[in-house]
Order: structure tokens, then sequence, then C-alpha cells
């Protein structure tokens, strides 16, 4: 699931100002370790097949805040610290004091108090930057309007078991310029991957996250590109994404988004026809019919259910190592 804003937004920075603890605001605070965290992820879910899984978590309270509706990321952060054998409660921002303007600061400190890190599901960036620069636990982008770390582990996780070593694959995405879109740029020169993003005009990614990919693409000796066509995206692509084109918040913007994206629906014949050994990614929830045709989505290179899965490994994964050494991380 997607957010976006139309606002100038800042980039994500490294979150080293969080006074206490390592956090996670976005993909680059991943990056040294992120090949590690996939093969945890692996691991974890091979335990789990096994019938061992470790008990990592073991006396560990995760809180977690929800200023937007969510399926996948709170019931997938909720079983895994609990399979784990931790402690998950949820907070959602409308029925605690956040609501009734209880600052951020205050909140970060009181809940710093009472748990070992904090998950956040933000409507703006900068909520998230503020609370992790005054908790003294980690924390945890669950999604914000610029980026949506999580997913794209767990993407990155589900295109391991399914195209074994990423290097020198190529992604594909189609449609808005989101967070999603964001954390894809970002993500794919990190595990070896070039990556195409179609975008109609007045709907691209930030500029400042594209010069950021761009680098990290140099350094990783892959490609970025932003093109207008889907069939040029998506052109003997080895994975094809996409994400839906109103978000959360873009409501009021459905008339028009919906003519913007004219010929943005991917649909079987289109991959067949251009990118024919590709998989098909969303992070749902879908709109069948806009993004992606019901077909797509449903047939026989679509791996939307393992992605769904993979959130709960890779986040697991994520919190175990943050937890094992939350100050050095």
């Amino acid at each position: 699931m997607s957010s976006k804003t139309t606002t100038a937004r800042k980039t994500t920075p490294k979150s080293a100002d969080a006074p206490g603890a390592r956090s996670v605001l976005g993909m680059r605070d991943m990056e040294p370790y992120l090949d590690q965290l996939l093969a945890e992820a692996q691991l974890l879910k091979a335990q789990n097949k096994a019938g061992a899984l470790p008990q990592s978590l073991s006396g560990k309270a995760v809180l977690m805040i929800y200023e937007k509706n969510s399926t996948r990321t709170r019931v997938s952060f909720e079983v895994g610290v609990q399979r784990l054998g931790g402690i998950a409660i949820n907070l959602d921002s409308q029925t605690s004091q956040l609501s009734r303007g209880e600052s951020i600061e205050d909140t970060a400190q009181v809940l710093s108090r009472y748990g070992h890190a904090l998950v956040y599901r933000a409507n703006r960036h900068e909520n998230l930057e503020a609370l992790a620069r005054y908790a003294t636990v980690p924390v945890v982008n669950a999604l914000t309007d610029l980026e949506h770390p999580c997913q794209i582990l767990a993407d990155w996780l589900t295109l391991r078991e399914h195209l074994g070593d990423l290097k020198g694959k190529t992604f594909a995405y189609v449609g808005d310029g989101n967070n999603m879109a964001h954390s894809y740029l970002l993500g794919a020169p990190m595990v070896g991957m070039d990556i195409r993003v179609a975008c109609p005009k007045g709907y691209d990614p930030d500029p400042a996250i594209l010069e950021q990919a761009k680098a990290l693409a140099e350094r990783y000796g892959t490609k970025v590109k932003v093109v207008r066509k889907p069939e040029e995206a998506i052109a003997g692509a080895d994975a094809v994404a996409t994400d839906t084109w109103i978000s959360m918040g873009d409501e009021a913007e459905t008339v028009q988004r919906q003519k913007a994206f004219t010929g943005y629906t991917l649909s079987e014949e289109m991959l067949a026809a251009h990118a024919p050994n590709a998989i098909f990614l969303h992070c749902l929830p879908g709109h069948w019919g806009e993004e992606a045709t019901y077909e797509l989505a449903h047939g026989s290179r679509s791996v939307i259910y393992d992605e769904a899965e993979n959130r709960m490994w890779a986040q697991m994964a994520l919190l175990s190592r943050l937890l094992k050494s939350p100050t050095a991380w």
C-alpha cells in the first residue's frame, strides 16, 4: 500500500541522530546490512519449516503506532514479533493521546520507557524523523509519504526466492512516483539490479530521491532510468511491479489520476509481449482493472501472496537484528 503527498518532501536522512539507537527510516539505513538481512529472513523461514523458530525477541516489547489504516503491515509485525517470543502492542493514533495534541517528543520519550522498539506508520515522513530524533530505542518506518522500506525488503526476499542472485537482473516499476517508487529506486542498486521506472508526466519520483538512486547506481555499477512508456520500462525485465494510482490522501484526485494513468494498466498480454519471463509484484491492496488486471495479479507469474507473507519474515529479521545491539547496528 502506498501513500504520497504532492508537497515538497525532504530526502530520507541517515538516522544516526537518534540519541540512543539505530533506526530504519528508509532504504539507505539498511544499505550496509541489506544482504545479511535478506539471508537472515530466509533462514527464519527455513527454521520455521523445521519447527524451531528462535525466540530472539523474548522479553522484548515492540510498540506500533498507526496513523494510517493497515492490514498486512499491522498483522505481519504483530504476528512476527509474537512468533519470536516478543510482545507486540498496537496504538491507533486516533485512540491515543496523539489525537489530542500530545507532542511527538513526549510520545517518543514515554514509549521508549515502555518498549524496546517503536514501529511507526506515519502520515508525514517528518513525523517519523521527529519520533526517531527523540526516541531512545530503535524506530522502524512502517510506511510514510516518502518511503516504504519494509515492503521493499520483503520484495527483494521474494525475488531472491524466485530468481536467485539478483545481481545483473532488471527490475521495472510502472505507476505513480510515490513512496514505493522511491524505495525501489534506492533499493535496486543495493542488490545489484538495474531499475526502470515508468510514470506519466507530472507524477515522477522526487528529484532528490532520483539523484540519490543514480549515485547508488554509480557506486554499485547498475543503471537507473525513468521513462514515460510502460512498454519501455518493462522490456526484457526479470520482475515487474506496480502500485495503486490513488494513494491514501489522494482520493480527491481520483478522476484526474485515472485520466493521467490511462495506458498504464499492466496486463498479461503486455508482459507476454515485452517481458515474457518476468514475475509480477504488487504490495497490495490492489485495484484490479486500474494499475493491473485481475488476470495478471492472479495468474501464474504473480507472486503477490509470497510478497505479503514475506513482509513478516523480513520484518522479523529486521527487528531481531536491531534489538540484538541497537546502539551499534
